[in-house]
C-alpha cells in the first residue's frame, strides 16, 4: 500500500485540460495541500489551453483529462490506460443562442461553439441538441472548436458562433443582454461524460509505484474536497482552477465527483457510441482493455480510501 514517504521525490509531468470540469479541482487541491509531495511525487502540472486535446506523451505520461479525450487518443493509436475516474458529469447547462434565433429550428445551418470536437462539452452539446429534436448532421449544424468556456462565451457575444451550451450563471448574464435561452430543462439523469486520470502504458509498466502514489494523492484530494470543514480552501481551488467563485456552482460541481473513483464500463461505452458519430474509429476500441483499476481497487479493498475519508470527517 502506498504511504507517506520521506524518500527523494519522483518527478512526473501531469497534463490537464484547462477549466474543463470538476475533477480538475482535485489537481489544484493536491498541489495546494502538498499531497503529491506527501507521497513522494514531484508533480509538475501542465495546462493544455484553448481548443486543444491534452495528449499523453513520453514527456507528459499522466493526464487529468476527460474520458472522451482518452477514447479519441486510443482510437488514434495511443496506448493508454484509464486508472481512475473521478467524476460523472450529467447533461447540464443552458443552450443559449444569439438574440435573432428565437426557436430551436433557427439553429439549422448555424454554428455552435464547443471546446474541441469529440470531447466532453461537444458530447453534452450533441445531447442538448437531441433534447430539442435536432441532429447536427441532418440539420447541418456545425460544431466549432473554440476553446475554454470563457472563450466560448466571448465567441458567442462577438457573434463568431451562433449558440453554445453554457453554465446557468452565464445563461442569466446572456439573457439579460437579449440572448435567447433555447434549452434549460431536461431529465437530470442523462450522463454526458466523465473525467479522470490516464497514463501511458509504457510509463505504467516502468513506474507503477509512482502511478499508485499519484492515484493516492488525488484520492486524498478527493476526500479533502468533499469534507464540509474544508469549504474555504476548496473554494479557493475552484477559483484558481475553474474560475468559479459562487457557492451554488461549486456545489453543483462537487456533486459530480465520485467517492470511489472506479471507471464505469457502461458509461465509457455510451461515450464511445456518441463520439463514433464524429470518429467511426472508436467503434473498433475494446473499452475493457483501456480500464486499469488495480490501484483504486487495492486502496479500496485495503481500507485506505475509507481511512482517508474518516481522517477528514467524511463517512
Amino acid at each position: 500500500m502506498a504511504r507517506p514517504t520521506n524518500t527523494p521525490q519522483s518527478k512526473v509531468n501531469i497534463i490537464y485540460a484547462e477549466a474543463t470540469g470538476s475533477f480538475i479541482v482535485l489537481l489544484a487541491v493536491a498541489e495546494r495541500q502538498g499531497f503529491f509531495k506527501k507521497y513522494g511525487v514531484d508533480a509538475q502540472t501542465i495546462a493544455a489551453r484553448g481548443a486543444v486535446v491534452p495528449r499523453l506523451t513520453a514527456e507528459t505520461p499522466i493526464g487529468m483529462i476527460g474520458e472522451p479525450a482518452a477514447l479519441l487518443q486510443a482510437a488514434e493509436g495511443a496506448d493508454l490506460r484509464i486508472v481512475a475516474s473521478f467524476s460523472e458529469i450529467n447533461l447540464s447547462g443552458h443552450l443559449v443562442a444569439r438574440p435573432e434565433i428565437q426557436k430551436p429550428e433557427g439553429l439549422r445551418g448555424k454554428r455552435v461553439g464547443v471546446r474541441v470536437v469529440g470531447a466532453g462539452i461537444w458530447i453534452s452539446t450533441i445531447l442538448a441538441l437531441e433534447q430539442l429534436g435536432l441532429d447536427a448532421q441532418r440539420d447541418a449544424i456545425t460544431t466549432v472548436p473554440v476553446g475554454s468556456p470563457v472563450q466560448i462565451l466571448r465567441a458567442l457575444e462577438e457573434g463568431t458562433i451562433d449558440a453554445a451550451l453554457v453554465s446557468a450563471r452565464q445563461s442569466r448574464e446572456l439573457e439579460a443582454k437579449g440572448f435567447s435561452v433555447l434549452l434549460k430543462d431536461y431529465p437530470t439523469d442523462i450522463t454526458s461524460f466523465g473525467g479522470g486520470m490516464m497514463v501511458t502504458t509504457s510509463y505504467l509498466l516502468a513506474h507503477p509505484d509512482i502511478v499508485e502514489n499519484v492515484v493516492l494523492a488525488l484520492i486524498e484530494a478527493l476526500a479533502f474536497t468533499l469534507a464540509e470543514k474544508n469549504k474555504e480552501e476548496v473554494m479557493q481551488a475552484f477559483k484558481t482552477s475553474l474560475n468559479i467563485i459562487d457557492a451554488d456552482t461549486a456545489a453543483s460541481n462537487l456533486a459530480e465527483l465520485k467517492r470511489n473513483p472506479y471507471a464505469s464500463l457502461k458509461a465509457l461505452k455510451k461515450m464511445q457510441s456518441i463520439i463514433a458519430i464524429h470518429d467511426p474509429r472508436l467503434l473498433k476500441l475494446k473499452i475493457e482493455d483501456l480500464i486499469e483499476d488495480r490501484f483504486v481497487r487495492k486502496l479500496d479493498e485495503s481500507g485506505q480510501i475509507d481511512h482517508l475519508y474518516a481522517a477528514y470527517g467524511k463517512k
